[in-house]
């Protein structure tokens, strides 16, 4: 699969038995649908924040293709004060999060309390590096 924002082969890597996308050239990271929910498991802030996702429709960012089905992904805000905007296949084939902004999300997350999933991107990517 190749990156929606620099057209580069991507690498899968397993997160916590999940498989996500990565760039190595951009850094953006890729998960398809219903990925984004496993690593978070099941709570009922993770719910409330999944359903907090509004799309932005008054953004100037460049709307990028779904890599899975090439049409253009709608940007939507989320995060606790909706500052992260974060590009959303339009038929659910998944997320793109461009470099850094997963990691920003979960820190100012509720529902990853003890830290796991932040932990896990940390070291795959020091890793990496």
């Amino acid at each position: 699969m190749d990156c929606p924002v620099c057209r580069e082969p991507m690498v899968v890597l397993e997160l916590d038995e999940v498989e996500i996308d990565h760039c190595f050239s951009c850094g953006g990271i890729w998960l398809d649908s219903g990925e984004l929910e496993l690593l978070l498991e099941d709570s009922a802030e993770k719910d409330r924040f999944l359903s907090s996702f509004q799309v932005d429709k008054s953004t100037k960012e460049k709307s990028r293709r779904c890599p899975i089905c090439l049409k253009r992904m709608e940007k939507v805000l989320c995060g606790a004060d909706k500052n992260t905007c974060i590009d959303r296949c339009r038929r659910d084939h998944g997320i793109w999060f461009d470099k850094g902004e997963l990691e920003e999300i979960l820190a100012a997350a509720h529902f990853d309390k003890d830290g796991r999933v932040l932990n896990l991107l940390r070291d795959i990517f020091r890793k990496q590096g």
